[in-house]
């Protein structure tokens, strides 16, 4: 085959595959603009490959984009994800990270793969993000994922199934009534994004107290119903970020725009009620916090 023709095949099948190689690297790196880095280099590599004794050009180009995904999340960990001078937001942010140039589409990818699951995924190791999303998104075997993380097959399974504890969460932890405080959660949500403070007013106990904990070590304590209702107006604009988990074996939420973790809501529901609201917004308390995906 002519040099300029191999190229042209090779150009040809790679944009086959390149919607799937988008899932894959925006699904181990939580960001659009990485994830298409990653898709370029991986482009770069292939170019560069002799590819004769490739059978399956979809599993290579997965296997290459995994491998250089998860470099970067390593040195990703390296640099931290986010410095602390970055951590506090006042209600209302809605910038996007650096390095997104499309707010919008970011925003649709997010939405279509779950800000609950990338916000969760934030917390597992660079290795166990790997073997989770491939194995159990993308079913990639685990003979073939072992290599990447450099480990035997059992302890690649074995990190699969760690991850897969921590994404999902255990039963144990659920609370015998999850499913009315999340009925109760998602009422506060559809709420708060309709502006419908009366349905709001509804939810909350007569004394809720919200209690909101900040990155500079403030605090901010509002008590009884009417008070916490339009501290809720400040929540309107954020309001599509936020969507249900479970906050240390309770019903709670994160919002996350653009897919990025910035605050932590943990309820507490008593007699039909929410009682209590606590915000978390300090990137050093979200390291201590379990986050575990809420089943639909």
């Amino acid at each position: 085959m002519e040099k300029m023709e191999k190229h042209e095949w090779l150009a040809q099948a790679f944009e086959v595959e390149r919607p799937r190689l988008r899932a894959v690297a925006y699904r181990l790196l939580g960001s659009l603009s990485e994830a298409e880095d990653a898709i370029q280099e991986a482009w770069l590599h292939l170019s560069r490959s002799d590819t004769s004794s490739v059978r399956d050009m979809g599993r290579w180009l997965t296997t290459v984009v995994a491998r250089i995904s998860l470099n970067m999340l390593r040195a990703r960990k390296l640099r931290r994800e986010e410095s602390l001078e970055d951590a506090e937001r006042e209600p209302g942010f809605l910038e996007p990270e650096s390095g997104v140039t499309d707010p919008e589409r970011e925003t649709l990818m997010a939405d279509s793969v779950g800000l609950a699951l990338l916000v969760v995924l934030e917390e597992l190791s660079p290795a166990e993000r790997l073997a989770f999303v491939l194995h159990d998104i993308f079913a990639v075997p685990y003979d073939e994922i072992a290599p990447l993380v450099e480990r035997s097959e059992t302890a690649t399974r074995q990190l699969a199934s760690r991850a897969r504890h921590r994404v999902r969460g255990g039963a144990k932890d659920a609370d015998a009534d999850l499913a009315a405080s999340r009925e109760m959660v998602d009422a506060f949500l559809a709420a708060s994004r309709s502006g419908n403070f009366d349905a709001l007013l509804a939810l909350l106990d007569p004394d809720v107290v919200y209690r909101a904990d900040w990155a500079s070590g403030k605090s901010q304590v509002v008590r009884g119903a009417t008070a916490v209702v339009k501290q809720a107006r400040a929540f309107l604009r954020l309001a599509r970020f936020a969507q249900p988990v479970l906050v240390n074996g309770a019903t709670g939420v994160v919002v996350a725009p653009y897919g990025r973790l910035r605050y932590v809501a943990q309820f507490t529901i008593r007699g039909g009620k929410i009682a209590q609201i606590h915000v978390m917004a300090d990137p050093a308390v979200f390291r201590q916090v379990s986050l575990a995906i809420l089943s639909d």
